[in-house]
């Protein structure tokens, strides 16, 4: 069954869930916030015994593991919820690899986690999140027939961009624009609005990065006008490695930003960029202000905890460090 992240808000108010569900698309961030929102149905004070959140891939996500944290019975409360993350590890495994490099996950692995989804415990709801699926598996087909579906396309619409009304990919991309200004306080010049809807084309993972980082760019401005828009989504190039910490050190937010957008665009890892961002702290911000280090290194920890625990977006988690990081330069 086939449903939409709307109807599945209304089953989580009325308090009846469905067994299995899964989330797929390209709209990372609808979808993590209905995987939370169906994880909000446990309790708080219960949450260390009926909600598990697993990654697939890892040995604490495999479908053996998954299975026996489905079977597990509530305690002190009527549902468990477990939810698993980057799920398309399982459900699109690369094609022609080695067992191991789909996380170990064998054929007969795979049998275990069908047989719950033809069979699932009633007092559990799995959910399962992921980038995409491969249709012609026969869990996949399991799932297409017992799961709830929910798939979040974003700015598409659909899996397959082709044929998509481009006029209504921008009105919709410019509402989210003026939504999410709206939200912060702010408001936003219509050009302004028109060039960052256009930037992101069908991509809304792009609009969504390309609006957070304008709002902390313009974090304090009543009205964000399009010389805000393209000191921070106007794509240029760079060769410099140090780009990003000598903007910083320069104070330069909107610079810092390009330059870390560049840097990720280019391949840069995230890590290597934190290292680089925890020299400028110890090298450049301590002779420039000492009272400034022990925040900065606390937001560095921070950072690094997040990215470890896959905590949020890394290159989001890396924008607010730099700018944080240009106020504290």
């Amino acid at each position: 069954m086939t449903s939409t992240p709307q109807a599945i808000r209304k089953q989580i108010a009325a308090g009846k869930l469905d067994p299995i569900y899964l989330i797929v698309g390209d709209d990372d961030v609808e979808m993590s916030r209905l995987a939370a929102d169906l994880s909000s149905v446990v309790e708080d004070e219960l949450r260390a015994f009926n909600l598990d959140r697993l990654y697939a891939g890892e040995k604490s996500g495999s479908p053996h593991a998954i299975v026996q944290a489905a079977r597990t019975l509530p305690m002190m409360g009527d549902r468990r919820v477990v939810v698993v993350l980057r799920a398309e590890k399982i459900l699109k495994p690369k094609r022609g690899g080695k067992p191991e490099d789909d996380g170990g996950e064998t054929p007969a692995d795979v049998d275990v986690l069908e047989a719950y989804v033809r069979s699932p415990e009633p007092l559990t709801t799995l959910v399962f999140v992921a980038a995409d699926v491969d249709r012609v598996r026969r869990l996949y087909k399991a799932l297409h027939k017992q799961a709830t579906i929910v798939e979040c396309w974003g700015l598409k619409g659909s899996r397959d961009a082709k044929g998509v009304d481009l006029r209504q990919v921008a009105r919709q991309a410019e509402a989210l624009v003026k939504g999410a200004v709206a939200d912060a306080g702010q408001q936003i010049d219509a050009e302004a609005v028109r060039l960052i809807a256009a930037r992101a084309g069908t991509d809304i993972a792009t609009l969504r990065g390309d609006v957070e980082r304008l709002l902390l760019y313009a974090a304090g401005k009543p009205r964000i006008a399009v010389e805000d828009v393209q000191a921070v989504v106007t794509a240029e190039t760079s060769q410099d490695d140090w780009a990003v910490t000598n903007a910083i050190q320069n104070g330069n937010t909107g610079k810092a930003l390009r330059e870390l957008g560049l840097a990720l665009d280019g391949g840069g890892v995230p890590y290597m960029i934190l290292g680089q961002l925890a020299w400028f702290v110890r090298e450049r911000l301590v002779q420039a202000d000492p009272r400034r280090v022990r925040p900065a290194i606390e937001a560095l920890f921070r950072t690094d905890l997040e990215l470890k625990s896959s905590g949020g977006d890394p290159r989001i988690l890396l924008e607010r460090l730099v700018v944080d990081l240009c106020r504290r330069s």
